[in-house]
């Protein structure tokens, strides 16, 4: 079974179960967590080959399993053997290394002037990017490094991509959006706030376009807003499509907000924060519906699988945007940021042209990455 097909049947509402069987401590490295608590199972491979009846681990015999491990060998042997035992199992193709890579679109309504607005999910990684469509053109906004899911989508629709942007420069992945310009020959669009190691203040050595409060880009008959708003960097932004959508990076969350402690200015970019917090509340409309870059909790989706709320939704539900005073804001920032993985400095030197990395740094990266905090929001449950 591939990832592609396990999500399709998960969302489907089949009744697939899930057997992970890598050690219990892999599991803090990522599992797959799109299934109910009661579907997903752990149990080490070496102690399900010596059973004679698996079913007494919870298993059933009467429903798919899919069976999971790194990389998709040794739940192949594990896989037969349940076969042979009557249960109806697969090995998911490429073990957690697959999942982990996975990105799925989904497709939403699209806001006047647009034909199509997709939104990639990279299921393993809770980290979401945009392709948004009119009369043919197509804007990308926060692509992954691996940028095939997106060329196969805006192929389907005929579109050419005319313009690629990130709402900041990244400390929890490398961005695929200079490459992709470059190799599409098309403007790379970031603030020029971000066009800077953050940590010492050495410009960045990218091609970029740069834009700013009030900027427009012109996709199709549309165009889309940038809306500067720094605190979890000095040069994050959002893309607004009218008043219907705003992609908020790494701004707005569902749950949340953007860390504002990455770059080693944790006090003055909580007030700068707090500052771009007041702003969205006085000047958004409250049925614009807010999709960002990340999300930490399953529990964050719609119905439709999708991530996105509307602002007055979250301005009562998302626990920063309720409070009313700076005070408590700052209090509550600074009780819930702290300690972050070392790659996130040498992801942000990537991410600004500073430093090439190897594809086994980059797997280290990741690894290092999913021993640490969890992305770049803050944790409201922490």
């Amino acid at each position: 079974m591939t990832a592609e097909e396990l999500v399709r049947r998960i969302e489907a509402r089949e009744e697939v179960h899930v057997l992970d069987i890598r050690e219990p401590s892999r599991l803090e490295n990522g599992r797959i967590d799109i299934v109910p608590g009661e579907r997903f199972h752990n149990v080490r491979g070496s102690e399900i080959l010596k059973l004679e009846d698996p079913a007494q681990t919870g298993l059933p015999r009467g429903a798919p399993v899919a069976v999971v491990c790194g990389h998709g060998k040794d739940s192949r042997v594990v896989a037969e053997y349940l076969n042979a035992r009557g249960f109806q199992s697969a090995s998911l193709v490429g073990g957690m290394v697959a999942w982990m890579g996975l990105t799925v679109p989904r497709e939403l309504e699209p806001p006047p002037d647009y034909d199509y607005f997709i939104q990639f999910d990279r299921v393993g990684k809770g980290a979401l990017s945009y392709v948004i469509v009119s009369d043919g053109e197509a804007l990308v906004v926060d692509p992954p490094r691996r940028t095939s899911a997106l060329h196969e989508v805006i192929r389907s629709y005929g579109a050419t991509v005319v313009g690629v942007g990130d709402t900041h420069v990244h400390a929890d992945y490398v961005s695929g959006g200079p490459g992709l310009a470059r190799d599409l020959d098309v403007p790379y669009y970031l603030h020029a706030g971000d066009a800077v190691y953050p940590y010492d203040g050495t410009p960045g050595n990218i091609d970029f376009e740069a834009v700013e409060d009030g900027s427009r880009i012109k996709v199709g008959r549309a165009r889309v807003g940038i809306v500067h708003t720094p605190g979890h960097t000095d040069g994050s932004v959002c893309y607004r499509l009218g008043d219907s959508v705003v992609l908020t990076g790494d701004f707005i969350f569902v749950d949340s907000v953007g860390r504002p402690d990455l770059a080693g200015k944790t006090e003055e970019w909580t007030q700068t924060l707090w500052r771009s917090l007041e702003r969205a509340r006085a000047e958004w409309p409250s049925e614009v519906r807010v999709y960002p870059a990340h999300y930490s909790s399953p529990s964050e989706r719609n119905p439709d699988r999708s991530v996105g709320k509307t602002f007055e939704e979250l301005r009562h539900s998302n626990i920063p945007l309720t409070m009313g005073d700076r005070e408590s804001f700052t209090e509550w920032v600074l009780s819930k940021t702290g300690a972050f993985p070392d790659a996130y400095r040498r992801i942000k030197g990537i991410n600004v042209g500073l430093e090439t990395p190897g594809e086994t740094e980059l797997r280290a990266f990741r690894r290092q990455i999913r021993d640490g905090e969890v992305g770049e929001t803050i944790i409201t449950n922490a």
